[in-house]
């Protein structure tokens, strides 16, 4: 048994519904098996428990995991594209970049940076949008197993609108799908998530293929994207006609509760309530949104809807991997917003970047807090002393303002430690910063 001594923040109950952040100067977090079996103040802990090896986490704070539910594995090396809205960044910068991954070699390098990428942000948790190529897929499952990062992922499929070397059939995306998915769904902190790129480059065929394997893969997850730019919206109406974005894929039976869509930066109100009723989540992905000037999330009208929303940092349009700058954008983005907009908190931040994202993925009874029975997955964010971020720390006026800075000033250079399932990873080396 490991006894962990730490000032500690997390949302065990969600402020969005009146839930209050949770934070202990000293705590003490009794991890045995990777999983907490006790908390308390760390004296009475000690107390209790005066055999356990004792890790002392000094200044700084511990968080939960940061759980991240939209990211691109082929898009590590093409992050800082700036200048063009959503269709024409595809075209000229993520899909050249994508088409390299049909090379093992290459595939295998990205995967070791992505991999490296994320953890060394405080991520612990990702949905992750593979590749289109089924070796490359391999290669992102096999990086992450490797580092016991907690993924859901699968192959992306399109057969339309995209370059031709990134299309497939029905068939084709069918079978790598299943053949993925026999080898990683369900195989350590692996799972597989049915991934049609998005209906504009997917006709219905491909779709129909893709509920079919949903159906088919218990416990298996859908995830792509939906209402993220204007153009690409009128393009998908025109291409199925009847119906809005989101009955492109509820109609083949890939819109329920282990569903996470991306960005729904222009949803109609009935979209909005057929999430609610399906309780398919959405991934609030800021600074994509505005780096390619997609729009501002209208998260008041997700909450009123009774969506659920998690946090995405949509890696390579989005500007990094971190929560901590997703978190700061979302906040800036409804304080921009006026009347619209939501007042966000700190806390507000953090249960997005924790426990939305482990509800989210289904794992909200494994993992997105600090108490009792939840898996050890946890960051120790200690800043480097004289950095802005420490000396704010170290100034604050509490566990609120405390949260608030991190989210303010935090980059991957503060997250000093990582833990998934009790077990130490080792930080990034692909980005810090």
């Amino acid at each position: 048994m490991t006894l962990y001594r730490a000032q500690t923040i997390d949302t065990p109950h969600d402020p969005f519904r009146g839930g209050a952040l949770r934070a202990d100067a000293d705590a003490g977090l009794l991890v045995e098996d990777g999983v907490i079996v006790d908390r308390d103040g760390f004296a009475r802990l000690r107390s209790r428990h005066p055999e356990a090896e004792v890790v002392e986490l000094p200044g700084g704070v511990l968080l939960p995991g940061l759980v991240d539910t939209h990211v691109h594995f082929p898009q590590v090396r093409v992050i800082g594209a700036l200048g063009m809205p959503l269709l024409e960044w595809l075209e000229r910068c993520a899909l050249p970049e994508e088409s390299r991954l049909a090379e093992v070699d290459y595939a295998r390098a990205v995967a070791a940076e992505f991999v490296g990428a994320l953890i060394g942000a405080g991520t612990t948790t990702a949905l992750v949008f593979g590749s289109h190529f089924a070796t490359a897929v391999d290669t992102l499952f096999e990086a992450a197993a490797a580092s016991r990062l907690r993924i859901t992922s699968g192959l992306v499929v399109s057969d339309r609108m995209l370059r031709e070397d990134l299309h497939t059939t029905a068939q084709r995306g069918y079978d790598e799908g299943r053949a993925l998915a026999q080898r990683w769904h369900g195989t350590g902190h692996s799972r597989y998530a049915v991934t049609p790129r998005f209906s504009l480059s997917c006709s219905d065929d491909l779709l129909a293929s893709c509920g079919q394997l949903h159906r088919e893969l218990p416990e298996s997850w859908f995830t792509s994207h939906i209402n993220e730019n204007l153009d690409e919206v009128a393009t998908v109406g025109r291409l199925f006609e009847d119906g809005t974005y989101l009955d492109s894929y509820d109609r083949h039976g890939l819109v329920g509760p282990r569903s996470v869509l991306a960005h729904n930066v222009h949803p109609t109100d009935a979209e909005l309530k057929r999430l609610a009723e399906a309780q398919t989540s959405v991934a609030h992905c800021p600074t994509s949104n505005a780096v390619l000037g997609s729009g501002i999330f209208p998260l008041q009208r997700h909450l009123v809807h009774g969506v659920p929303v998690a946090l995405g940092c949509d890696v390579g349009a989005g500007t990094g991997f971190s929560l901590f700058k997703e978190g700061l954008q979302a906040y800036m983005l409804q304080r921009l917003s006026g009347p619209d907009g939501v007042a966000l908190t700190a806390a507000h931040l953090l249960h997005l970047a924790t426990a939305a994202g482990a509800e989210a993925l289904g794992l909200r009874d494994q993992i997105g807090d600090l108490s009792v029975g939840k898996r050890f997955d946890a960051i120790w964010v200690r800043p480097t002393p004289g950095t802005p971020l420490d000396i704010g720390m170290r100034h604050a006026s509490g566990p609120s303002d405390a949260l608030a800075k991190v989210f303010a000033l935090g980059t991957p250079h503060d997250v000093a430690r990582v833990w998934i399932d009790g077990a130490p990873v080792e930080a990034a080396t692909a980005e810090r910063g």
